[in-house]
């Protein structure tokens, strides 16, 4: 840790030092000096910005972290601390924030429990944001002998599609970003998994909803109703998706819809609630969603996986609810 709190400190200068020269923001600045890093250090100039004397300063930095000595989650360590500093500067627009390190383990748990691997599998997240999620769950599977992965991403904000592509060469990864809405047709090939950290609220596009079941009668459709709707069509018989959803995904009146669409090219396998600690207030909390596409060897799970994720420091608690998915999966899945 005293490594990456040094290394961190010199990023956090470079950042400081080129956002005062080139006049932007934090967040620019932080792209602009991991694209640096990632093209051997060299700095890039615009319009004749940054001058001589601030390139010769970074450069020197840049020689200090030296990105090549640390190990691939140093590195995103490293983007992550960054990318923490520079909200607490900037007031960062919610959909710009990191799924956090730990949804992404459970998630990576799950579909290592609940996807049969093979090289070549694929994998895609339908909003991919900063790219923490999708890193964070390469990088849990990969300690878990899960190589050769077919990984994508789509975002339709240039900003995020920018720092998950930093995420992904960070993690010496071949991720195919797409910078598209992700709600019209998906320039990604079918996949075996679907997860994605989704967006709550209304989707502003009242025409192009109206192509899926979800949408609404009146006014604006929720956009996680039309995402779960889209992935389904997107995975290859009997694959999954894992999405993190609002705690109450299934108590609103709209939902009855969402629910009628899953079953209908799909199966309802599991939802778990994530810990409500993680969050702010209980109407903040979030679940994990689990829904098979029909075919293949997909079945209806019984009964359907529920409960509540256990914080992971309470050990001998979290444990036992592994166990219980690993008895669930056993009596369904074996």
């Amino acid at each position: 840790m005293s490594k990456i709190e040094e290394k961190f400190q010199l990023i956090n200068e470079a950042i400081e030092i080129l956002q005062a020269n080139v006049k932007c923001s934090s967040l620019d600045a932080l792209i602009e000096t991991f694209d640096n890093m990632l093209d051997n250090g060299n700095v890039h100039v615009e319009d004749g910005l940054p001058d001589e004397e601030t390139i010769q300063k970074l450069t020197k930095l840049y020689q200090q972290i030296d990105l090549a000595s640390l190990s691939k989650e140093e590195r995103r360590a490293l983007l992550q601390l960054s990318l923490l500093q520079v909200y607490k500067k900037e007031k960062i627009q919610a959909n710009h924030q990191m799924t956090p390190d730990t949804i992404g383990f459970l998630l990576a748990y799950l579909i290592e429990k609940l996807v049969t691997y093979k090289p070549g599998i694929k994998l895609l997240d339908l909003t991919v944001g900063t790219g923490n999620l999708l890193s964070a769950i390469l990088g849990t599977l990969e300690n878990k002998g899960w190589d050769d992965l077919a990984l994508y991403g789509i975002d339709n904000d240039d900003t995020l599609i920018s720092l998950a592509s930093i995420s992904s060469q960070l993690m010496e990864s071949d991720t195919k970003l797409v910078h598209q809405d992700a709600i019209i047709d998906l320039q990604v090939p079918q996949v075996d998994v679907v997860v994605g950290d989704l967006p709550i609220g209304y989707y502003p596009l009242d025409e192009r909803a109206s192509a899926f079941e979800t949408t609404a009668k009146q006014g604006h459709s929720y956009v996680h109703y039309l995402l779960i709707e889209q992935a389904l069509h997107q995975l290859n018989d009997g694959g999954w998706g894992m999405f993190v959803v609002p705690k109450g995904l299934f108590e609103a009146p709209e939902a009855k819809k969402l629910l009628e669409v899953i079953q209908k090219y799909g199966y309802l396998q599991g939802l778990l609630n994530l810990p409500q600690k993680l969050f702010v207030s209980e109407n903040s909390q979030k679940s994990i969603l689990i829904i098979q596409k029909q075919g293949a060897t997909a079945k209806q799970a019984k009964p359907i996986l529920l409960g509540e994720f256990p914080l992971m420091k309470d050990r001998a608690e979290f444990v036992k609810f592994l166990a219980e998915i690993d008895a669930w999966k056993a009596q369904n899945f074996s």
